[in-house]
């Protein structure tokens, strides 16, 4: 028998007392048994955890081997059936048991402490300090497990290069000086971040419970694994590395291969020198704990060059990843103490853009490699694992956005990705058995504190054990400001992520990036057909929110302004001045809008601890620019309309705060609704406006719903969209699928009944009007 879990089963065994409560009073000595694992993370969390308290109870440590002097005793133990990296907590005679099953697990469970004692995840990243304890108690038999849903649950550092990067490399100057200068390899980057800034991020991963990471790689920064001390830091936090769907076999491969590779990268007609150049890497890292990334693209964003024809395409990715394959076999598999189980090496294949279409075509990924699926860049999945590739050894798993740089619009700017939409989509993806990796892309971390906090919760939970999304963003804020402030902060956050799901702040200029049509290039009406009382009404709804942040700021305790400022200020006001910014009629006003954002950017850089963290205009995109010419909007609507109500029944599922109003209707397939509609006895017929969820299909080749007026003929209506055709575009602008259906009604008739009918899996109605 292992001898933590040997000696942790005799300490519990021997320490059966009478019922006593554990307490730790400010200033204690406590003392500690602690075996250390074979995985250093343990340890490390251990010492996370005594700053912890510390901080809270200002107590010093002791370790021990003697049970009876220890108040915390921790060990490894997998008797629990809990699970992966799972934790068990217990009290027993005066005593905190800590059990892992394994070190991970360990180390979860002892930040779980910090939790209980206060601390919150962001204690750090959002200067969300914990406050001081004259004692911390739990009842005798207090008892806490968990284990998580997924396997390898992260985040993507991405589009770094105006927030996370400069500010990074201003926390580590002599080492960016060294780095910069060539002192480890030749450089082409800007920037770095570096193990200072890294062991934060891993911090913040251990205290979300967290274990993966993709690092950033744009070619301004450098390379992760070509800084010193990045490999280290990962080690001792047991953190997994990881690379984007165009950074194979731990490659930066955009910023690298210019520097060390030779001739083109280009596996047609340069196969042995792109071997070569992953090989270098592999003998490098064969003894890092790595997720590799398998299959080739571009250098950045590409597609995989050499190839025209769909079967060269395939043809030239499936040798590519065959030869991906025996290169970890040779050296990874072997360093793991694995010689030939190459299943032994984590791996994933990431179908993304041009490559799903590949992968669609025929190409043959190994049963042992995770699939790992992709939103549409804007929150919706392209596509979920069918009944074959669910049962795959290697499970399947999601690369989800919630920042982007690209077509049609970046939203690199504030965090306004609904977390509605994505606890809708993520149970999709669980209920289609997508649990072996999810991945989140956030941008520069900050300001999505709250996203990242969900996407984590989700994947250590599982979606069907967490409560209400209204309830997550209370208890958040309720964490971070008490239970009073917590409240009304919640209600104001769920409104504001109502309004940025109608419309991103970031789009509020109507312009698109990397578009070739100059009409998208000139600031006009962000959305068609809105009208002066729309924009009205929006500016209304913003500002009473800044308003109500405002009177809040002056309530919340001083302890709690930075990170009230960070988590909530700035995010609702700088997106209510962006509205205001456009949408006023006023230039003056405009012109203040513009000077507000400007004024909270340099509060928030102002911090000393976020000093340059905040840019409000990532690319200098248009958007962000002063207003020259207030844009109009027409005074009356195209035709005057009336909104349908769908009532709760049975076979749909309502998502409160999802949707244009927050109650957006899940139809399940097959299901029937049927509504009303009253109208002149003159009509001869009526037009329903479907708003539906611009979601793609799930099992199915195309989504689709069907209207008819009851008694009469069916119209089917398809509303899936491919690749980037100009209709996915205006979706994801608007997060609706707009479709119209004329109807005939009976003569003379007062009211028409109409029936709705979900055709295929994944249907989300969120609006229906009528005229």
């Amino acid at each position: 028998m292992n001898k933590t879990i040997l000696t942790f089963l005799v300490a519990t065994v021997c320490l059966q007392a009478a019922a006593k409560d554990f307490v730790i009073n400010a200033g204690q000595k406590v003392g500690i048994m602690f075996v250390p694992t074979s995985e250093p993370v343990a340890e490390t969390a251990l010492h996370m955890m005594q700053t912890d308290m510390s901080a809270v109870l200002s107590c010093d440590f002791f370790t021990t081997d003697d049970a009876s002097q220890a108040q915390i005793i921790t060990g490894i133990d997998s008797s629990h059936g809990i699970g992966s990296e799972g934790f068990h907590l217990w009290t027993e005679g005066g005593k905190l048991h800590v059990s892992g099953t394994d070190a991970h697990g360990l180390a979860y469970g002892l930040l779980e402490v910090s939790r209980l004692i206060g601390v919150s995840p962001w204690e750090w990243w959002a200067d969300c300090t914990p406050l001081p304890l004259k004692q911390f108690r739990l009842k005798d038999g207090f008892s806490s497990s968990a284990a998580p849903q997924v396997r390898f649950r992260g985040i993507f550092i991405n589009d770094e290069d105006w927030g996370i990067m400069p500010w990074a490399t201003r926390q580590e100057p002599e080492l960016a000086a060294e780095v910069l200068a060539g002192k480890y390899g030749k450089t082409s980057a800007k920037g770095i971040i570096g193990p200072k800034v890294n062991e934060r991020i891993f911090q913040l991963l251990l205290r979300l419970r967290a274990n993966y990471y993709w690092p950033a790689m744009h070619e301004c920064t450098q390379p992760f694994f070509t800084i010193p001390g990045n490999r280290e830091v990962a080690h001792r936090y047991g953190i997994y590395i990881g690379g984007s769907h165009c950074e194979p076999m731990a490659c930066s491969t955009a910023t690298e291969w210019p520097l060390r590779g030779v001739g083109k990268y280009n596996y047609v007609t340069n196969r042995d020198a792109v071997q070569q150049f992953w090989q270098t890497r592999l003998d490098a890292v064969k003894n890092q704990d790595i997720v590799y990334t398998i299959g080739m693209r571009g250098l950045h964003d590409g597609a995989m060059q050499g190839t025209r024809t769909m079967d060269d395409k395939v043809k030239y990715l499936q040798m590519a990843i065959d030869d991906q394959r025996q290169m970890l076999l040779n050296t990874v598999a072997p360093a793991k103490g694995q010689t030939g189980h190459i299943e032994s090496v984590p791996q994933v294949f990431i179908p993304y853009k041009e490559v799903l279409d590949i992968y669609r075509n025929g190409l043959s990924v190994p049963d042992d490699v995770t699939l790992m699926w992709t939103d549409d860049n804007y929150g919706y999945i392209r596509q979920f694992p069918d009944a074959a590739e669910r049962m795959r050894s290697g499970g399947n798993g999601v690369y989800y956005h919630a920042s982007y740089w690209g077509r049609p619009h970046d939203y690199l700017w504030l965090s306004t990705t609904s977390p509605f939409l994505m606890r809708q989509q993520m149970e999709t993806a669980t209920e289609h058995g997508i649990q072996q990796v999810w991945l989140l892309n956030v941008g520069d971390i900050k300001p999505s504190e709250y996203i990242i906090e969900h996407w984590m919760d989700m994947a250590w939970l599982g979606t069907g054990s967490m409560p209400d999304e209204r309830e997550c963003i209370r208890r958040f804020m309720s964490r971070e400001f008490g239970k009073k402030l917590g409240t009304q902060i919640a209600d104001i956050m769920a409104e504001f992520y109502r309004l940025e799901y109608i419309h991103r702040a970031e789009f509020m200029g109507g312009t698109r990036t990397e578009e070739s049509d100059r009409t998208y290039w000139a600031l006009h009406h962000p959305i068609d057909g809105w009208t002066r009382s729309d924009a009205d009404s929006r500016i209304s709804a913003y500002s009473h929110l800044a308003k109500q942040v405002e009177a809040l700021s002056l309530q919340v305790a001083a302890d709690r302004r930075d990170a009230f400022f960070q988590l909530v200020k700035y995010p609702v006001q700088a997106a209510a001045m962006m509205n205001i910014k456009f949408l006023t009629t006023d230039r003056a006003e405009s012109d203040r809008a513009y000077d507000s954002i400007v004024a909270l950017t340099r509060t928030y850089n102002a911090n000393p601890r976020w000093d340059g963290i905040m840019d409000m205009q990532p690319r200098k995109l248009t958007v962000f620019n002063r207003v020259a010419q207030p844009l109009t909007y027409p005074s009356a609507p195209v035709h005057a309309s009336s909104r349908i109500t769908l009532k709760p029944e049975s076979g749909h599922q309502t998502f409160d705060g999802l949707g244009y109003n927050g109650d957006a209707v899940a139809l399940k397939r097959g299901t029937t609704r049927m509504f009303t509609i009253r109208h002149s006895a003159q009509t001869d017929s009526i037009c329903i406006e479907l708003h539906l969820l611009p979601a793609h299909p799930t099992v199915d080749s195309r989504i689709a719903v069907s209207l008819k007026v009851q008694g009469g003929e069916a119209h089917d209506v398809e509303y899936q969209t491919y690749d980037r055709s100009e209709e996915w575009k205006q979706n994801v602008l608007r997060n609706q699928a707009i479709r119209t259906v004329t109807l005939p009604v009976k003569p003379g008739s007062r009211k028409t009944d109409v029936e709705l009918t979900a055709l295929t899996h994944g249907v989300v109605v969120d609006e229906i009007y009528w005229w």
